[in-house]
């Protein structure tokens, strides 16, 4: 983007340039020629008047002429019937002549050498190809500079709709002083936000409906099992309804590939991370901001546990956790993972007062918050966590202690075999 920003501007400079500084070259060229011969020809005429004044008065004498002539010139007088008569040096090849008509049908011609008038237009041409390197330098180092303020803020929009597409929904406040790329920006905040809740309404709609679903199948099974110790002696009743819990078994199952499929196709970009090599590199990124507010960061890892995640993702749900911590809290800030069964948790806590009472059940809304931020911060995290598979949740509140659960990858995936994108339930 940057070269061919930098080639369009020296293109338009070069075009312009050449455009103007070709004929303004010509026309300054002839210009002096011009202005020679006008001279010549003022003389030449002022020449022709002395002349006239002589051949009627019967006297042509060229001699006293000298004056008007000067040096380096010579007036070449022909007139019929008499002999050709000539006054001065011979001004050498190629010179500028300007010729009068006299008396009797006779001719003046006044010469003088080309030499300085072309040395005047050498000067001139060599001013103006200055000119027009002068300006193109100068139109290059305008063109390097617009190129740079422009290529890079466009570098920075393609990275933040990059990290877009990847999953970091935090809006981006740079801006770059260039109303079309900020209204390029603001889209992108705008976007990044309304993806944001999106991914929450799927994640709070699929919790609902799994919990409605499975409340409801539950029900029915606990029926189904009763209704079959009810009806044992009525062998066909009883077989029905032992085949009828054994559909209600299978729907479960159904239900879980489900659940199981939407989560994975919300994380199709996600990998098996060594948690051990990727929390100190994150951490790494906050400890001088804490360390200038006095404060200390810990990482802790227990063995080498492997989460399935994306990194962006994980990187920048584990910052605001980080963000928050510095901002809200305070004494020593913990980043601490250990591996389950299933789950991996990744726990961030500070030695602060922890979160009110009143905001507990609320912090993860979008606008709520104790110190007047945003409250945009969590909110976009959990939606990052989710995006994965995994979940955020708030484990205690004094002090304040939030833990991320996330997915152990399967033994495949930890050998490089992507998990499949979708699932289809049997």
């Amino acid at each position: 983007m940057r070269r061919r920003i930098l080639l369009a501007i020296l293109l338009a400079v070069a075009v312009t340039t050449c455009a103007l500084g070709i004929p303004l070259g010509y026309v300054a060229l002839q210009l002096v020629e011009t202005g020679s011969r006008d001279t010549l020809r003022a003389r030449v005429q002022q020449i022709g008047v002395q002349l006239d004044d002589d051949l009627a008065n019967h006297k042509l004498d060229i001699d006293k002429l000298q004056l008007v002539v000067q040096q380096n010139a010579r007036l070449v007088v022909r007139v019929p019937g008499h002999p050709v008569e000539t006054l001065g040096p011979d001004p050498g090849p190629d010179p500028l002549a300007e010729q009068i008509e006299i008396l009797q049908g006779g001719t003046a011609i006044l010469e003088v050498p080309s030499s300085p008038t072309r040395a005047k237009q050498t000067q001139i041409a060599g001013l103006v190809v200055l000119t027009i390197a002068l300006t193109i330098a100068v139109g290059s180092a305008v063109a390097i500079v617009t190129a740079n303020r422009l290529a890079k803020p466009l570098g920075h929009v393609a990275d933040r709709a990059a990290r877009l597409g990847a999953g970091d929904f935090r809006p981006d406040r740079q801006r770059y002083s260039v109303a079309e790329l900020d209204r390029v920006a603001e889209a992108l905040d705008t976007s990044a936000t309304a993806l944001a809740e999106l991914v929450q309404r799927e994640r709070e709609l699929v919790g609902d409906v799994s919990h409605q679903l499975r409340s409801r199948l539950t029900a029915l099974q606990l029926r189904l099992e009763a209704l079959v110790h009810t009806v044992a002696t009525d062998e066909e009743a009883s077989t029905d309804a032992v085949a009828a819990l054994e559909q209600a078994e299978r729907l479960g199952d159904v239900l879980d590939e489900l659940l199981a499929a939407a989560r994975e196709a919300r994380a199709t970009d996600a990998e098996p991370l060594d948690l051990a090599a990727e929390l100190p590199a994150i951490a790494g990124e906050w400890r001088e901001p804490l360390r200038n507010k006095g404060r200390a960061l810990r990482v802790r890892v227990q063995d080498r546990p492997l989460a399935r995640a994306t990194r962006t993702r994980l990187s920048e749900a584990i910052g605001v956790l980080l963000d928050n911590a510095m901002r809200h809290g305070a004494g020593t800030v913990s980043l601490s993972a250990r591996q389950g069964d299933a789950t991996v948790a990744i726990e961030v806590t500070d030695g602060g007062t922890g979160v009110p009472d009143e905001l507990v059940a609320h912090i993860f809304d979008r606008g709520v918050s104790g110190g007047g931020s945003t409250g945009v911060g969590l909110a976009l995290a959990r939606a990052l966590v989710d995006s994965d598979g995994g979940r955020l949740e708030l484990s205690a509140a004094r002090p304040a202690t939030f833990t991320i659960f996330l997915p152990v990858p399967r033994a495949d995936e930890v050998r490089g075999v992507r998990w499949p994108a979708e699932r289809s339930p049997r």
